[in-house]
């Protein structure tokens, strides 16, 4: 990887890459996989639509016990009511889960009572619980079902409940700082884990896909044309040049970036040798 030239984008740059964790799918074998990383690092596990939060618990409680650091993603259209929510909580908290991410949730359809991401979060804060980060997505690119003015009231709203956003991922470093700037104006101050896509070996990633599912690797590729051109391109892709365009951002205060949430598709051995080959280029 190149070399910033500006020393606080230098600066910026080693600290979100030192930063970053890794977004994981429950799937067979997928915790021996986890050995590359280091014993404390940070790993995020999602909720899968078709799955359901089972497996996201299990794999959390698993990993736990290994040493990271986990930030399960409990999905509001996978939680049927509020007794189904307590038992969430009390398995997380027996493990001592203090973040948590809540998203909406991909399911076409809620199992329950719950349809949002913001009705989620305002049930969780009626229990006792240790989650002292809450977490909730954002989008650069929108939504293909929801506007961009809906989208950042839902943000503002939620701010209430939670402190950090993670972004979904986005290949245009400019897009992203104009909607970050854009962000900030509009009263939304939550810090921002940027969503980055990892390095994707394109014959893996399909292998990967038919594997765990689908959709929960994929669907969101299908709805974004431009990801699937860069992808197609070349049989591996690597986030160096978007990791460069983006330096400028993350050495910005007003922008509030704190680190990268590094979409690796369970690839999490050729991301996270690219994640420290980086972090040594720049130091």
């Amino acid at each position: 990887m190149k070399v910033p030239t500006m020393e606080n984008e230098h600066s910026a740059l080693l600290r979100d890459l030192r930063e970053a964790y890794m977004e994981i799918f429950p799937a067979p074998g997928i915790e021996e996989k986890l050995q590359v990383l280091e014993p404390n690092a940070y790993v995020a596990v999602t909720c899968s639509p078709t799955k359901g939060i089972g497996e996201t618990l299990d794999l959390t409680e698993n990993i736990v016990g290994r040493g990271f650091r986990v930030v399960p993603h409990i999905a509001a259209k996978n939680v049927r009511d509020m007794d189904h929510l307590g038992e969430i909580i009390r398995r997380l908290n027996e493990v001592k889960i203090d973040s948590l991410f809540v998203p909406g949730g991909d399911r076409a359809k809620p199992i329950g009572e719950f349809s949002t991401a913001f009705e989620l979060l305002r049930a969780i804060d009626e229990f006792d619980h240790n989650f002292s980060q809450i977490g909730v997505a954002a989008h650069p690119e929108g939504h293909p079902d929801i506007d961009d003015d809906t989208l950042f009231d839902e943000l503002l709203k939620k701010q209430k409940f939670a402190n950090y956003m993670v972004t979904q991922m986005c290949f245009d470093a400019e897009l992203l700082g104009a909607w970050l700037l854009d962000l900030r104006s509009r009263g939304i101050t939550m810090p921002v884990w940027i969503g980055l896509p990892g390095v994707i070996d394109r014959s893996r990633l399909i292998r990967t896909s038919f594997r765990i599912g689908v959709g929960d690797s994929l669907r969101f590729l299908r709805k974004k044309t431009n990801v699937v051109a860069r992808l197609l391109s070349a049989s591996i892709y690597k986030p160096d040049d978007l990791v460069l365009e983006l330096a400028r951002y993350q050495a910005d205060p007003v922008a509030n970036i704190v680190g990268y949430h590094l979409f690796c598709f369970n690839q999490i051995e050729t991301t996270e040798r690219w994640r420290q080959q980086s972090i040594e280029s720049l130091e």
